[in-house]
């Protein structure tokens, strides 16, 4: 005769309350860690960018520090006029870094898709974008302008390319990297590869597309500056050589240190939501190609 076992209702709330506690405290855990990484990341910059103009005894009339910068953003009697000016090109840059980051990383899922449903098509093509990946973006920026002209087309191609092949390799690798046990078990049970795909492997590769997006964004923003200095000539990209040639220092180095700030803060802010959402869904980081 079997026994037959009986499960109190109460274990299976008591378990259930004791996992939602737990990814509580994960989650807050790694939102504390992101925070207090993202405070000694700007604590860090600050102190490096101030010793080094000590360090190289840079001339203060063309280096200008922290404090410089502060002077010129809030407590200038023109800081009102100099903020507006920075806010109308960083506006700009932002907004083709925008179209730069949805171009390349939309393609970038979408062969990374096709790379997993056809390995054969990834044994061709993948040594080529990681080829890619190595060749400076101004060495296509020539061709790119020759065939897209100095418009938005050329933004896009740019900023694309910038953001495409690391997020290609990232995708791509998070997407192999689902257990092959449970893509056995789909297809034993009939599934199609599109299903092995949507049920398995998208879930596992969560971490990797994460990285992707985080080392995206500072990438967008690079290829944005780039297309705006050699092409399109708009926002801060291309700004900075007439102040240059101006020798408006101060507006110079604002312009670089606000760009290189939202940077950082773009980037920090999608690693706490990507610490936050992992620690929630209780998987790990992955490693970035």
């Amino acid at each position: 005769m079997t026994d037959v076992v009986v499960i109190d209702p109460r274990q299976t709330v008591d378990l259930a309350t004791t996992m939602r506690s737990e990814a509580r405290a994960a989650t807050v855990r790694a939102l504390r860690s992101s925070l207090l990484t993202f405070g000694a990341t700007i604590v860090t910059v600050l102190i490096l960018w101030q010793g080094s103009l000590i360090v190289f005894g840079l001339s203060p009339y063309v280096a200008k520090g922290p404090v410089d910068v502060w002077r010129y953003l809030v407590t200038e009697p023109d800081a009102a006029a100099n903020r507006a000016e920075l806010g109308a090109n960083l506006a700009v840059t932002l907004g083709d870094a925008v179209i730069g980051f949805i171009a390349g990383l939309v393609i970038a899922i979408v062969v990374a898709v096709v790379f997993q449903l056809s390995k054969g098509v990834e044994a061709a093509l993948m040594p080529i974008a990681l080829l890619l990946r190595t060749v400076p973006l101004i060495a296509f920026a020539p061709v790119v302008i020759l065939i897209f002209g100095r418009g938005v087309w050329t933004t896009a191609v740019m900023g694309g390319i910038v953001v495409l092949f690391p997020a290609l390799v990232n995708i791509a690798y998070g997407l192999s990297s689902a257990s092959p046990q449970m893509l056995d078990v789909v297809k034993v049970y009939g599934g199609s590869s599109l299903t092995a795909l949507r049920k398995i492997a998208m879930p596992a590769s969560l971490p990797a597309f994460f990285a992707a997006v985080r080392i995206s964004v500072p990438g967008a923003i690079t290829g944005a500056l780039l297309a705006e200095w050699l092409a399109t000539g708009g926002g801060i990209g291309g700004v900075i050589n007439g102040y240059y040639a101006q020798a408006r220092f101060t507006d110079m180095w604002a312009s670089v240190v606000v760009v290189t700030a939202v940077s950082l803060v773009l980037y920090n802010v999608i690693q706490i939501v990507e610490n936050t959402v992992l620690a929630r869904m209780g998987m790990g980081q992955t490693t970035q190609m």
